[in-house]
């Protein structure tokens, strides 16, 4: 073939599960059938299909992620919790956001029912550890082909910073706001670990969610702030990921496509 279609999906079935469930998986159906037709879709597919809730997480080693348990049963969570010292997250295993989230604290004993029950409507729990280090929001940093997204020398991430002492969430949906990020080498050391895992499914755009040096979140279908990026760092990413594209489609046209979809998307 002398061209090379490329398809850039960017949906978000955590919008969807709710008030659309039957458009879910709409946009990985869609991407699949695509790339019957010898296109290159990316974020990879088969690799989104595993990533369509927060437990795509706990394929990642134990040591760069929060501890957590996922469950249905309130007395296991509250257990969990205990376990924690009082302290914990909750969340619905789907979801974005910032919808439904929730710190538990010592003092919140009364309201735990409540709280879970809540929660419990968009299905499974997830129950997080609560670092102390989210009181000062979190950092999202963009990964391209399994690496830190770069550009003249600066990174692509931002810090988001929840919206006062009453709501923990980092969401900008949800009050935060963003301000310029400082990289430490404990999160490019995080990044780094990850790696293989997202080469290996295909992810070639995701934002990680990282607090001090733990791993929250993986965001690989609708990662929003690269445009906060490049107003706090005076650069554009977006041309970095332009440049990325058009590097594949000359590799693939000189090797005839002999990768598969998600070798394609990280080369």
């Amino acid at each position: 073939m002398d061209k090379l279609d490329i398809l850039w999906l960017r949906n978000d079935p955590a919008e969807d599960v709710n008030s659309r469930s039957w458009a879910r998986l709409a946009g990985i159906n869609f991407a699949r059938l695509a790339m019957r037709h010898g296109v290159l879709v990316l974020n990879d597919p088969q690799g989104l299909s595993k990533a369509v809730n927060k437990m795509y997480l706990q394929y990642f080693p134990e040591e760069i992620r929060p501890k957590a348990i996922i469950s249905r049963d309130p007395d296991e969570i509250k257990h969990f919790i205990r376990q924690q010292g009082g302290y914990a997250v909750l969340k619905p295993l789907t979801g974005s956001g910032g919808h439904n989230v929730f710190l538990i604290q010592p003092n919140e004993k009364s309201n735990i029912n409540q709280i879970i029950e809540a929660v419990l409507q968009d299905g499974y729990i997830i129950a997080q550890e609560y670092l102390k280090a989210a009181v000062a929001g979190d950092t999202r940093l963009f990964l391209m082909n399994g690496k830190p997204l770069a550009y003249k020398n600066k990174i692509a991430a931002i810090s988001r910073v929840h919206g006062g002492n009453e709501d923990m969430r980092s969401n900008i949906s949800a009050g935060a706001h963003s301000q310029k990020a400082l990289v430490t080498p404990e999160m490019l050391q995080l990044a780094e670990i990850i790696r293989p895992k997202l080469v290996k499914d295909g992810m070639f755009l995701v934002g990680l969610d990282i607090v001090g040096n733990k791993l929250m979140e993986i965001n690989v279908f609708s990662p929003g702030g690269l445009v906060g990026c490049e107003q706090f760092e005076k650069v554009k990413f977006s041309q970095e990921i332009v440049r990325s594209l058009e590097r594949k489609v000359t590799d693939i046209q000189y090797y005839n496509r002999q990768f598969d979809n998600p070798e394609m998307a990280m080369l």
